[in-house]
């Protein structure tokens, strides 16, 4: 654990000047269009949890034909989120987020219109690519143009719009389950994907790509658009001055420069413990695992797995208001915890006998607690502090890597759930998704800082400080 300390005094003075800087109507306006890709995210991962109710008995699909229909998304994912990052540093944010738009409506036209489990597996294919891109460039974008006292939850807008977007997947799933009209809830994203798209035509640029392209008029601009006309001046100098320590445009190798390991390191640990802590699992099967537990009709799992997403939602909120105030890593301890209990108490119900009346309904308050302590931690401040904590050189890089190893993650958990729960039973299962959550706690605790009130420039500033730190003899 480690404080990130200023570079100097006078630099002290521009960076309170910034972080103090009030935001526009504008920067709301910005980040609530950009949040739609999350939206998107959260709709497109949360929609195929009841869907696949009716695909499976559709199409018969075996188990694991089910994991690759599932699963297939995160492969691409993976892939966008990679490619997604560095492709954002060098052609710009928006318009990474206006091709993430299209990617969208076309996986969601494909996916409704599937008549065979091939065509289905190609749209989700799309579909996967989309949500890569939106999750290494949307918390970029919102970071880029939101003042540092509120950059907080102005980021966390993602997240909240991933939740938003997975509890309308799941009220979607619920109405047309009467129906078991699953094209309708796969071709229902075809809307925020068009509203992302013409939002994203009338925002600009950000200031802080404009000015690592060295396009320092139209950073100026577009600073002034987003800011007003008050502290402009002490901002613009101080992403100039950065930018003049970094000395010239980021490339793969600088990944590896000590400046920038312990955030990599950070990054990527991150994306791997939010994953293997086994949310997905309730995202994508919380359904089945419901009926497992005692609840039987589809449409009872459904609306049972809406309440979970009502508690993802109302949670994200309740992290949106706290983590400006008491900070990234307080948080991010205390709902970890919460996981790791949660996840022990949900081994220990389905190692009861019993699957009916009163388990049932102890499964579902159990998954409600794991979710709601992964909402208020993991859930928000893993996106948060990758788009916080990287050097502008080569931010949608390293913030590529980290979105690219969550989704390599998620693919594996989607992909083994199933298979790991009939192998071993759901309790095993979730006890050692709780021994993992016990490990994320110990990495959070000794490597994660507190970024909690710091503009982008000071926090950048902050890791080639602590190189050039005399280490205790």
């Amino acid at each position: 654990r480690f404080r990130m300390k200023n570079v100097s005094q006078n630099s002290e003075v521009t960076i309170e000047a910034a972080a103090t800087q009030a935001p526009t109507v504008f920067v709301y306006v910005a980040a609530a269009f950009a949040a739609l890709g999350g939206l998107l995210f959260g709709y497109d991962t949360g929609v195929i949890s009841g869907a696949l109710i009716f695909i499976r008995q559709s199409f018969a699909l075996s188990t694991f034909h089910q994991e690759i229909v599932v699963s297939v998304v995160l492969v691409t994912a993976c892939i966008g989120a990679l490619g997604g990052g560095p492709l954002a540093d060098r052609l710009g944010r928006r318009k990474i987020l206006l091709v993430t738009s299209l990617i969208f409506m076309t996986g969601a036209i494909v996916c409704a219109a599937a008549m065979s489990v091939t065509t289905l597996v190609v749209g989700r294919t799309i579909v996967g690519l989309g949500i890569g891109f939106a999750s290494s460039t949307v918390p970029l974008y919102i970071s880029e143009v939101a003042p540092a006292r509120v950059r907080g939850w102005l980021v966390s807008l993602f997240q909240l719009a991933i939740t938003v977007g997975i509890l309308t997947a799941y009220l979607v799933d619920y109405s047309f389950a009467r129906t078991e009209n699953w094209r309708w809830m796969l071709g229902l994203a075809l809307i925020p994907g068009a509203m992302l798209f013409l939002g994203m035509l009338v925002l600009p640029e950000t200031p802080r790509w404009y000015a690592q392209r060295a396009q320092l008029d139209s950073a100026r601009r577009v600073l002034m658009r987003i800011r007003g006309t008050q502290a402009v001046d002490a901002e613009f100098n101080e992403i100039r001055a950065t930018l003049q320590q970094a000395h010239e445009r980021g490339q793969l190798s600088d990944l590896l420069l000590p400046e920038v390991r312990p955030a990599l390191v950070i990054g990527v640990g991150l994306a791997v413990f939010q994953q293997i802590t086994g949310i997905n699992t309730v995202i994508y099967y919380a359904p089945t695992i419901i009926q497992s537990a005692g609840i039987s009709s589809a449409s009872g799992a459904i609306l049972a797995t809406a309440g979970i997403g009502f508690v993802n939602v109302v949670m994200t909120v309740v992290s949106m208001w706290l983590i400006d105030r008491v900070g990234r890593r307080a948080l991010l301890l205390t709902g970890i915890a919460g996981m790791a209990i949660s996840l022990g108490a949900l081994g220990y119900v389905f190692h009861l006998p019993a699957r009916a009346g009163g388990i049932a309904e102890i499964a579902v308050f159990t998954l409600m607690a794991y979710v709601a302590s992964f909402a208020i931690s993991l859930g928000p401040i893993f996106w948060l502090l990758i788009a916080e904590i990287y050097p502008l050189k080569i931010r949608g890089a390293t913030e590529g890597i980290a979105a690219g190893t969550n989704w390599a993650a998620n693919f594996l958990v989607a992909l083994t759930f199933l298979t790991l729960v009939q192998t071993f039973g759901p309790s095993q299962t979730f006890w050692l998704y709780g021994v993992l959550a016990v490990a994320a706690w110990i990495f959070s605790y000794y490597l994660v800082p507190e970024t909690k009130g710091r503009t982008l420039e000071e926090i950048e500033n902050s890791w080639r400080l602590k190189r050039h730190e005399p280490r205790p003899s």
